[in-house]
C-alpha cells in the first residue's frame, strides 16, 4: 500500500496518472452510492405484492382506491406506470384498450430512462480506468529503459530510475484493475437489476390492461 502511495508523489513519474485514475475512482465510486440507491431502495418495490393488491381493487372496480396505492409510493418505478394506466380509469367513462395502452406507455417512457442513466458511465469508466493504468504501465517501462541507456550517471542513480519507471508500470496497472474490477461488478448487477424492474413493469402493465378491458 505505501508503494501504491508513493506514485501519489510529485516526485514520482506515476504521478499524473495516479491522480487520473484517483479522480476516476471518486466518480465511479458517486455513480454507484448514487444508482445503486435510487435503483435498489427508491425506485424498487415488490412487485408481486403490490400488484397482488391492485388487481383485487381493479376486479371490484374501485379504481380511485388503487390509483390512490400507487400514489402513496410516487418515487416507484411500478407504481408510477401503473398510475398512469389507471388514471384515465378513476376520472371515469368507458375507455377503451388503445386510450389505457397509451396512457401505460406515456408512463413507461418517464420511467425507464431514470432508471437507466448514468449506470452506462459505469462500464465507461472500466474501460477508461484499464486504458490510462496501460498508458501508466507503458510511460514506466519506457522510463525504466531510458535509465538505462542514460550515459553519465553513476549505477545508484540509474537503478533508482530504473525501480522508479518499474514501480509506475506496476501501480498504474494495479490502480487501473483495482477501478476496473469494481466497475464492472457494479455495472452488471445494477444493469440486471434494471432490467428485472423493466421486465416487471411490462410483465404487470400487459396485465392490468387485460385486467381493465375485462372489466369493461
Amino acid at each position: 500500500m505505501s508503494e501504491i502511495l508513493v506514485g501519489f508523489s510529485s516526485e514520482s513519474s506515476a504521478f499524473f496518472y495516479m491522480w487520473v485514475l484517483a479522480a476516476l475512482a471518486a466518480i465511479m465510486v458517486a455513480i454507484a452510492v448514487e444508482r445503486s440507491w435510487y435503483i435498489i431502495v427508491r425506485a424498487n418495490i415488490n412487485a408481486p405484492g403490490f400488484m397482488q393488491k391492485i388487481r383485487s381493487l381493479v376486479h371490484e372496480g374501485d379504481y380511485q382506491s388503487a390509483l390512490n396505492l400507487c400514489d402513496a409510493a410516487p418515487e416507484k418505478a411500478l407504481p408510477r406506470v401503473i398510475a398512469a394506466g389507471l388514471r384515465p380509469m378513476a376520472r371515469g367513462g368507458q375507455l377503451d384498450f388503445r386510450t389505457i395502452q397509451n396512457s401505460v406507455d406515456e408512463g413507461t417512457l418517464e420511467v425507464i430512462p431514470k432508471l437507466q442513466e448514468r449506470t452506462g458511465f459505469l462500464a465507461m469508466i472500466a474501460n477508461v480506468a484499464t486504458l490510462i493504468g496501460l498508458m501508466g504501465t507503458i510511460w514506466g517501462l519506457i522510463t525504466a529503459f531510458r535509465s538505462v541507456s542514460i550515459i553519465g550517471i553513476d549505477a545508484a542513480e540509474k537503478s533508482r530510475l530504473l525501480a522508479d519507471g518499474i514501480g509506475t508500470a506496476m501501480n498504474t496497472t494495479l490502480m487501473g484493475l483495482a477501478i476496473a474490477i469494481p466497475a464492472i461488478l457494479i455495472y452488471t448487477y445494477l444493469h440486471n437489476k434494471t432490467i428485472r424492474i423493466i421486465d416487471e413493469i411490462d410483465e404487470h402493465t400487459v396485465k392490468l390492461i387485460n385486467l381493465i378491458t375485462g372489466n369493461q
